[in-house]
């Protein structure tokens, strides 16, 4: 990996290493948000139990531990770039008494483990960060065993995700963020259509399919929202660090504006749409 893109992992890890402290904080909420797609993962993969199975960028701790939950006899391995979240996964796994797991701290791009040697690899929205997506595929499928199955999820575009453009079209309204960079790591960079399945077939996939899966992030109102979002969400986080105090309180009436305008009986309960791409080697 060249310099550059050391430097993009380099500011992934201490990023989600800072913003660890959130995740575990909001992890109930979180996790029933993202359900549906770790749902949807899981299905694709159709495990008999008994696979030995590697979870990438898993955060803290999904789908690795819910597939290891439902496994007799078999083992996931869970990863994470970021130790900190690493080790909220450890707790989660001690905390649900599952044992068939074990924690590793790697990158998605230099995975250390030999060929073929999982017969399933699950990575639930970490596509997006890897500084070079293409690497990380081919790096999964060398640890994947011939027929193994994998299966991710991105997620779909802006316009079908409220709970994160809520917030950030506030932000670009009233601030002036740094253009972003084509292909860099980001919320949206998977979501054109044709390019995570074109990016499976290229990586050397086969019987390839994309599923659109939708979500539910069940705040039940606008202020658990808001510090939902300035907890757990690094775009947004960032931004607010360099307005004042004055533009910070005009995006919050802003962003509050926005959600109770969409869910005027004030029960907020946001859609979301997420991309889930299967494939065999």
């Amino acid at each position: 990996m060249d310099k550059r893109l050391e430097q993009i992992r380099e500011r992934q890890k201490e990023s989600w290493n800072r913003f660890s402290f959130g995740w575990k904080k909001w992890n109930d909420l979180v996790m029933d948000f993202l359900n549906p797609m770790s749902n949807e993962i899981i299905h694709l993969l159709k495990l008999k139990g008994n696979e030995l199975v590697l979870d990438v960028a898993c955060g803290t701790g999904e789908p690795g531990l819910t597939i290891a939950s439902k496994l007799r006899g078999g083992k996931v391995f869970i990863t994470d770039l970021a130790e900190d979240m690493l080790a909220i996964a450890a707790e989660n796994a001690v905390h649900r008494g599952i044992l068939n797991v074990q924690t590793r701290v790697c990158d998605g791009c230099e995975l250390p483990f030999a060929a073929n040697t999982f017969d399933a690899i699950s990575c639930r929205l970490g596509f997006m960060f890897f500084p070079d997506m293409l690497l990380a595929a081919k790096e999964m499928i060398r640890v994947l065993k011939p027929g193994g199955k994998m299966a991710v999820s991105v997620w779909n575009v802006a316009e079908k995700n409220f709970w994160i453009t809520a917030m950030m079209g506030a932000i670009n309204k009233n601030m002036e963020l740094p253009a972003s960079i084509l292909g860099a790591p980001g919320m949206f960079r998977c979501a054109k259509e044709g390019l995570m399945s074109g990016l499976f077939l290229q990586a050397g996939l086969r019987n390839v399919s994309v599923t659109e899966v939708s979500g539910r992030l069940d705040c039940k109102t606008s202020d658990v929202y808001w510090n939902l979002m300035t907890d757990v969400a690094p775009a947004v986080v960032e931004a607010l660090s360099n307005a004042n105090d004055a533009i910070k309180e005009k995006i919050r009436r802003q962003v509050y504006q926005a959600v109770n305008q969409k869910y005027p009986d004030g029960n907020i309960l946001i859609d979301s749409s997420a991309l889930v791409i299967y494939g065999q080697k």
